[in-house]
């Protein structure tokens, strides 16, 4: 009768066959026997998908943060299923998108578009939010959503790939978009054309302001 196993020792690996050889020992009584027992490694293939599907996802958000206005890091992490659709939808009108990577995926993005920031050093699941058209709609989107769910945490974004601290994504979000400044402009046709002026002014003055405080925070 076979008592137990004294030893197991991998003894090859055929590249060609994707099989790996190991040697198993029994003893039985004062004798020992050996036999040689081979594994198909069906992981090794499913290894070399899922490399070349993160280097699809590095290339797809590489490409994505090269043409973004703005975005906005957040941290989903409990966000139910139904909110996170009717945020996407929400986002969708606006012309951004809401995207879930690895962290260090999405750092390697960042380095492929020069962009100094580190997803590993933020908390919890994180998002990239990013806008393709107003460079304001996904911190206001954002924002607002995050005033009924707390779920979603603004941890910080970028504007003109300049990293902004959560409180200066607040800041961005309380400016106008395009859509509620053209509306300003189409109120200020039969108005003096300072308050056209004014308007156009106004508006800039905001973006300038969110910009001086990130210039001022590397300083």
């Amino acid at each position: 009768m076979l008592k137990k196993v004294i030893r197991r020792k991998r003894a090859s690996i055929s590249p060609a066959e994707d099989t790996k050889h190991f040697l198993y020992s029994y003893a039985c009584g004062e004798q020992v026997f050996t036999f040689q027992r081979s594994q198909v490694l069906k992981n090794r293939k499913k290894m070399a998908i899922t490399r070349e599907k993160k280097e699809q996802i590095v290339k797809d958000l590489s490409d994505k943060l090269a043409k973004q206005k703005s975005v906005v890091f957040a941290d989903f992490t409990g966000l139910k299923v139904k909110d996170l659709s009717d945020l996407k939808s929400n986002l969708r009108k606006e012309n951004a998108e809401f995207k879930v990577a690895k962290k260090t995926l999405m750092g390697i993005a960042f380095k492929n578009n020069g962009i100094e920031a580190d997803p590993e050093s933020m908390a919890g699941e994180v998002a990239l939010v990013m806008g393709y058209g107003d460079e304001v709609a996904p911190a206001k989107l954002l924002h607002e959503f995050a005033k009924t769910n707390q779920n979603i945490k603004i941890l910080g974004g970028l504007l003109e790939n300049k990293a902004l601290a959560s409180e200066q994504v607040v800041a961005l979000a309380q400016l106008p978009s395009k859509q509620e400044l053209l509306a300003r402009l189409v109120g200020s046709v039969s108005a003096p054309t300072r308050n056209f002026v004014g308007v156009l002014q106004g508006n800039i003055r905001g973006l300038v302001q969110v910009l001086s405080q990130i210039e001022k925070s590397k300083a």
